[in-house]
């Protein structure tokens, strides 16, 4: 190695910055990131015995494959298999109800999150019926949800929407209180309104602590949108899910589940891309720290 560029690493150490390190292709992430699926997916097909592994009750993966090909791509009303062509169909109205359950859940609780850990009073009110409800499981509001909404979209968007708020106002709560208070202390000696503090200082602060919420609230609108399809729906992955299992298609069951974990993924990928945007100064930060 050369001695200035030694001696650049050794300035960089001293200043206290983090060691330099090999960046990894997005290519060779790939590569790294299917080793343990597809080893899972080869021993499980090795270990079947005439397509199928426990006496019959779960197919091999290339039954399972072949199963979704023609849910996703058959001919649509194709005689004895009512999934045929229906996939798109089903992963649509799963994902808009999740899309709509969980925009609501970040509407009431991201402003909710910051009021109760902005304002002590309001949270002497609020925060304990908020944390006396958060115990209280998706599948127990079932009922609640049927018997007002029916057998429709808005039951579901209804348990969706209870499901991704917990997780969001909790973290947005946590997110505000942990807010430097000298930073604040220091926007209010410049002549800073509460609301331009809220705005420049609360708010950027908080916002890891609020995309941590939101990743795991996608995580549970996913789980929510299922049961609610399976009871108080009658079309999306979860209904196809429950009945499918019903009348016995293992296969089917299967390759839905693993079309809802792909969904959930590319979706937190998402939330993930957008917290990289919003937040560039953390990661600048952290670089120049």
């Amino acid at each position: 190695m050369r001695s200035r560029d030694m001696t650049t690493l050794t300035t960089g150490a001293r200043a206290g910055r983090r060691p330099w390190r090999l960046p990894i292709p997005r290519a060779g992430a790939l590569v790294l990131a299917l080793i343990l699926p597809v080893a899972l997916v080869i021993l499980w097909q090795l270990s079947g015995k005439d397509g199928a592994l426990f006496g019959g009750a779960l197919p091999t993966p290339d039954r399972v494959w072949n199963a979704w090909v023609t849910w996703a791509f058959g001919p649509k009303g194709m005689g004895l298999n009512p999934y045929s062509g229906t996939w798109l169909e089903s992963v649509t109205f799963s994902t808009i109800r999740v899309a709509k359950g969980f925009s609501l859940a970040i509407l009431v609780g991201v402003p909710l999150g910051i009021a109760i850990g902005w304002w002590k009073l309001f949270a002497m009110v609020v925060d304990p019926t908020i944390q006396w409800l958060r115990p209280v499981p998706i599948t127990a509001w079932l009922p609640i949800s049927i018997a007002i909404f029916g057998i429709s979209d808005f039951g579901s968007i209804f348990l969706i929407t209870i499901g991704a708020f917990y997780p969001i106002v909790i973290n947005t709560t946590h997110g505000t209180r942990d807010v430097e208070k000298n930073w604040i202390r220091a926007a209010l000696m410049m002549g800073s309104s509460p609301l331009t503090v809220m705005r420049r200082v609360v708010l950027p602060a908080a916002l890891p602590s609020i995309f941590t919420g939101l990743r795991i609230g996608l995580g549970i609108a996913w789980t929510a949108v299922i049961v609610s399809e399976m009871v108080a729906v009658k079309s999306g992955l979860g209904y196809v899910l429950w009945d499918a299992y019903y009348v016995g298609r293992m296969d089917i069951v299967i390759a839905d589940m693993v079309s809802i974990g792909l969904l959930g993924y590319l979706s937190d990928v998402l939330i993930v891309r957008l917290e990289h945007t919003v937040l560039r100064w953390r990661r600048l930060q952290s670089f120049n720290a």
